[in-house]
């Protein structure tokens, strides 16, 4: 009796050492919760260690937490934190150390902006860029190394289009190239684009690395402060949470190195880039490694099957409508990819594959049911990224085999004034599909593919919900069947991106036992008139109910 109320004592005494989980209350909000069995409520209420308690009435909640500190959200609408299910965070941190050449109207407007970033650079340096599109130009025409050596005879540009699936570089840059770049042959997975036989100083896809190889690599300081510029990035635009496509062992240990230091402020789901080190460590750690602070995560493998539509990578079934004879590339080779996906499977690792074209897509799900056989029933939540062009007979597949269908709203709308011409009419009806997906009950993830597309949720939301250009274009939106609703939406940028990632009990929506990650925003995605959705701002951005990002112009924002 004696030992058990000794220990019942020590029991008491180590209780009373423990902090006092303090109480948060959320108040003066209008609040999509994304939880069907209470959609609407207008105050939150968390404790420290970051999970809602209660989520409801204000008077009610007040009430039961009188004790409580109080955050008034001024009137705002919160909504739960926002899920980008793809996006490159090291080339959105890079953005700040290259040349931005996104929306260049000309090949004229490159050069001015180039010639400005190289005043800033230090003798000897390689002039780097990203974002060019032919297709916003005259003539929408590839470029050439000759439209660069005037300006810069003696400086390696090495200058990424907006997709990220080509480059453009000149003349003293080609002579960097791990090997000669004239000539017949094609490097496997790619092509090199040439007059004749020689090269004019475009490469698309498997050819980029011949140049890319030479170029200095990052050093530690400079990864580290690419990845927390993308951060302050992405906490600015509303997302506590990202699903990073393609991360080396490298570049993976230094987020490991940030978030042991605390200094990741929203929810990365990272993914190794295809079989090489960083497959084989995570498969090494069982298949799945996570920090303690829930901040870091690994448990998929990104994989590559095609290139881009914009550069005519996409591997298509027929040939391109505007380029005959050319259907595309495989960046993979099909033995190869079939091998990777094999050993994810062996691993227990989720497979991400990046398919555009209805021949990639296809190629894919013919490779994922072969690999998942009797499994495919399982809860293995296989990812295609993009799914952007799949034949109408194959997307009841996606259903079949239980997959995620990633894809990015916004690539519709900026795709929307060419992608006729590369597909026809009739390709049409399975691009950018997001209806016929959600018809055969496929789960969707929305992101973005930033730097590819801005960073901003608000713009992919507006391109769903009316899949018209900023200037509301075209009248009643471009392929207007496969609008989606705002509730649509907002639950792809949230509850579906959850789910893509194994986090639905987690995040994507607000309910007592979740993460308080939430958003407050300066008007309402769900009743503001449609085109007001792609302004709207978020004035904090809040992760583990903690703020991680307030609006500079209103410090007085909650």
């Amino acid at each position: 009796m004696r030992l058990s109320l000794r220990r019942s004592a020590l029991a008491l005494l180590v209780l009373a050492s423990l902090p006092l989980q303090a109480t948060t209350l959320l108040l003066n909000a209008h609040i999509h919760t994304m939880d069907p069995a209470q959609p609407e409520a207008t105050a939150l209420a968390w404790k420290d260690d970051g999970r809602l308690l209660a989520v409801g009435n204000a008077a009610d909640l007040t009430k039961r937490y009188p004790d409580a500190a109080t955050v008034d959200a001024g009137g705002a609408t919160v909504v739960p934190g926002l899920i980008d299910a793809h996006g490159h965070m090291l080339g959105l941190g890079m953005t700040h150390l290259q040349v931005d050449l996104v929306g260049a109207n000309s090949k004229a407007e490159v050069l001015a902006r180039l010639k400005a970033g190289a005043a800033r650079l230090p003798k000897g340096a390689w002039l780097v860029g990203r974002g060019w599109d032919q297709n916003r130009w005259e003539g929408k025409q590839f470029p050439t190394a000759a439209d660069l050596d005037a300006a810069f005879p003696d400086q390696p540009v090495y200058l990424e289009r907006v997709d990220g699936h080509a480059i453009w570089v000149n003349t003293a840059a080609m002579k960097h190239a791990t090997k000669p770049l004239d000539g017949n042959w094609q490097p496997d997975g790619g092509r090199i684009v040439r007059a004749g036989k020689k090269a004019t100083g475009v490469l698309v896809d498997g050819a980029v690395e011949l140049v890319a190889a030479a170029m200095p690599p990052l050093t530690h300081e400079q990864t580290r402060e690419a990845y927390k510029a993308a951060f302050a990035d992405a906490v600015a635009a509303g997302l506590t949470g990202v699903h990073d496509p393609g991360v080396s062992l490298d570049d993976f240990k230094v987020l490991q190195e940030l978030a042991a230091a605390g200094e990741v402020p929203l929810r990365l789901y990272e993914m190794a880039d295809g079989n090489h080190a960083a497959l084989d460590w995570l498969c090494s750690q069982g298949g799945h490694w996570a920090d303690a602070g829930g901040r870091l995560q690994m448990r998929t493998v990104k994989l590559y099957m095609d290139g881009a539509l914009g550069s005519r990578g996409a591997a298509l079934l027929a040939d391109y409508n505007d380029d005959h004879g050319n259907r595309g590339i495989l960046v993979t080779a099909p033995d190869a990819y079939r091998t990777a996906v094999e050993k994810a499977h062996g691993c227990h690792v989720q497979v991400a594959t990046h398919a555009i074209g209805d021949r990639g897509n296809r190629m894919v799900l013919d490779t994922y049911q072969a690999v998942l056989g009797d499994g495919a029933s399982s809860d293995h939540r296989w990812r295609v990224e993009h799914a952007q062009i799949v034949a109408l007979d194959d997307i009841p597949r996606f259903a079949s085999l239980h997959l995620i269908a990633s894809m990015q709203p916004t690539h519709a709308t900026s795709d929307m004034p060419w992608a006729e011409q590369r597909l026809g009419a009739e390709r049409l009806k399975g691009a950018y599909a997001w209806q016929r997906f959600i018809h055969e009950h496929v789960p969707l993830a929305f992101g973005s593919d930033f730097p590819v597309e801005h960073v901003n949720p608000m713009l992919g939301l507006y391109a769903a919900v009316t899949r018209q250009d900023l200037n509301g274009q075209p009248p009643g939106g471009w392929l207007p069947d496969q609008r989606v609703s705002r509730l649509q939406a907002l639950a792809g940028f949230t509850r579906g991106a959850a789910y893509a990632a194994f986090m639905e009990n987690e995040v994507g929506m607000l309910k007592p036992g979740m993460r308080a990650d939430f958003v407050l925003l300066d008007g309402d995605p769900m009743t503001a008139p449609a085109r007001q959705i792609a302004d709207l701002k978020p004035l904090s951005t809040w992760v583990d109910g903690k703020a991680v990002y307030r609006a500079e112009k209103n410090n007085a924002a909650p």
